[in-house]
């Protein structure tokens, strides 16, 4: 029997299942087909479709990660905010990322989540420590919301301890009676009926130290957490301090206080919420007698307003600088001192309704030692003037060491003349002021740079404005150009005047004004807007690069919104003069105005 090759057997089985087999294949490749058109579908309008919609809604800059640094405007420099956890501020490291601006992409909140891990937390935004401070004013139900302020605890050596050894604040004149009546000093009589019944003293024109004080005692915001302080003041009687030690001290006792003060106050944790940037004090003395610019021993007054630390505070000063950042113009003391809104309200009335007899007047005495000056030429003026009046004031016995007769010269004259004293300020400027009398300036350093919180920046308004070059080189008739000016005109300024008073006085520190604003209100809330727009900048990154301190003036009279100063009207009354020059100018006048202190100011 011969055996059927194995080949020949698989072809005839293979020949039988044919059919079979080319079913089964067809069934398998119509299945895979069927499966790839799915998945491709699904590939097409899902995951296609999804990353279209994504990339549509994110902007070019995507690829940018920004979770922990952000691209400075001014200087492209990548800054990372957030290996920084210490209190100081340095004003470009800490810059938060800049505002929108053409140029640079707008890295929008898609952009930054579309490489996120989903598991990744939030990127942590910069905590500036007055950020609760800020938050405050937006609670409604918070009357003090924004208002806090924070009052140093320092030791008595630095107030308390100068008014109990008064009778060494000043080589001639024994202040002690001048400290009491929280700094007011002795009632005033009125026998002539020239004051008010109540409410007026004896005051120092230098005591707004101990005044200021005082009256902030009495601030209706005080606040024991620095957390939600506005701004923070620092109770150093600085102008007492320096008095003591002007003439015949050395250097090292002129600043051994000042020194000690900065020392003190930079140990406090206070002081590194903004590095002393919102800090404040105040002296009732001129800017010159804190701005020692040597280290001679026959240069005037201290360093306070030189000191590192210091150049970072405001300090408020009865005149201030035209040339520096870091003082304030406040007024001088006047012998007014309301204990509630009536007595002012009763005071501007009567101002109203004097017959003022005087087209001008002028209380001082000539400085012949200052070339300079022109006060000898306003005096000639005024004796040559049958409506002029004169009150001349000179050591020894005068009528100008009469409150009385001070005001009541003021209450009978229509102008007030106000030249410039030893240095630009006078106290007499506010005397005549407080009398209903339009005050009249020969230098915008009077006036106008000055007290630019108390008094209205359109000096028109309330003043009249004769350049000194008019009296001391053309001789201009002083009397000619305040007749011209017409009755309407004069009625209308010097209702201005009096509505001003509330805020160029000072209230009785013992008591409280209801309604009305005094100086010390509207220096406070001053501080306070300085602070918390700077605090603003200081999170929005905003830095005025091209800031020039000597034209601290001109940036001081600019409108709310203004930030460029250029030439100005007034730029010849304040050329500053070489350095060893301004130094002996602002030593010499403060010197004249100490030695000149009992006159009339």
């Amino acid at each position: 029997m011969r055996r059927r090759p194995v080949s020949g057997v698989l072809s005839d089985q293979m020949e039988k299942s044919a059919p079979k087999n080319q079913n089964s294949r067809i069934c398998f490749l119509a299945s895979l087909s069927a499966f790839f058109w799915l998945l491709l579908l699904y590939f097409h309008f899902v995951v296609l479709g999804t990353t279209t919609t994504t990339t549509t809604t994110t902007s070019p800059s995507a690829v940018v990660d920004q979770s922990t640094k952000f691209i400075n405007p001014t200087t492209f420099d990548a800054i990372n905010v957030e290996d920084d956890d210490s209190n100081e501020i340095p004003a470009r490291r800490l810059q938060p990322p800049p505002r929108k601006q053409i140029g640079f992409p707008d890295l929008d909140s898609d952009s930054q989540n579309l490489n996120k891990n989903p598991n990744d937390s939030p990127p942590k935004e910069k905590n500036f420590p007055f950020m609760k401070a800020l938050r405050t004013a937006d609670n409604k139900n918070d009357p003090c919301g924004g208002k806090y302020i924070y009052v140093h605890d320092l030791p008595s050596r630095f107030n308390e301890d100068m008014l109990k050894e008064c009778r060494s604040l000043s080589l001639w004149t024994n202040m002690c009676k001048f400290t009491t009546n929280a700094g007011l000093g002795p009632p005033l009589e009125n026998v002539e009926g020239v004051f008010s019944n109540t409410g007026w003293y004896a005051t120092n024109q230098f005591a707004v130290d101990v005044i200021f004080s005082n009256r902030m005692k009495q601030y209706e915001c005080l606040t024991n957490d620095s957390s939600i302080a506005a701004a923070f003041f620092v109770p150093f009687y600085a102008g007492f301090d320096i008095a003591r030690y002007l003439w015949g001290y050395n250097i090292s006792t002129r600043d051994a206080a000042s020194l000690d003060l900065v020392d003190w106050l930079m140990k406090r944790p206070e002081w590194n919420i903004m590095g002393g940037k919102d800090h404040f004090l105040v002296a009732g003395r001129i800017t010159w007698d804190f701005r020692r610019l040597s280290e001679e021993e026959s240069d005037w007054g201290n360093k306070l307003l030189f000191l590192p630390a210091a150049k970072n505070m405001s300090m408020l000063v009865v005149e201030s600088s035209p040339w520096n950042a870091n003082d304030y113009g406040i007024p001088y003391p006047t012998y007014f001192h309301p204990a509630k809104d009536e007595d002012v309200f009763v005071w501007q009335d009567r101002m109203r309704k004097l017959e003022r007899k005087w087209l001008f007047s002028f209380a001082g005495a000539p400085r012949p030692d200052n070339p300079k000056s022109i006060r000898g030429q306003i005096i000639d003026q005024c004796r040559s003037s049958k409506v002029g009046k004169l009150l001349e004031c000179d050591f020894g016995e005068s009528k100008c060491h009469s409150p009385s007769s001070i005001m009541q010269m003021f209450q009978s004259s229509l102008f007030c003349l106000q030249p410039q004293g030893d240095s630009y300020t006078r106290r007499s400027a506010f005397d005549s002021m407080l009398a209903g009398c339009i005050p009249v300036f020969f230098h915008p350093g009077s006036a106008y740079t000055q007290y630019t919180w108390h008094l209205p920046k359109n000096y028109t308004k309330y003043s009249v404005f004769i350049p000194e070059d008019d009296i001391r080189k053309r001789n201009v008739s002083i009397e000619e150009r305040l007749s011209s000016i017409p009755p309407e005109q004069v009625s209308i300024m010097r209702e201005e005047v009096i509505s001003l008073i509330p805020r160029l006085v000072y209230a009785d520190p013992r008591s409280k004004l209801e309604t009305l604003k005094d100086a010390f209100d509207v220096s406070v809330q001053a501080i306070i807007d300085k602070v918390t727009n700077l605090r603003k900048d200081m999170i929005e990154g905003r830095i005025d690069e091209d800031f020039i301190e000597e034209n601290s003036w001109k940036y001081a009279l600019l409108d709310e919104g203004q930030h460029e100063v250029g030439p100005h009207e007034w730029d010849p009354f304040f050329s500053k003069p070489k350095n060893e020059e301004s130094s002996d100018t602002s030593a010499e006048a403060a010197k004249n105005s100490w030695k000149n202190e009992q006159r009339s100011q």
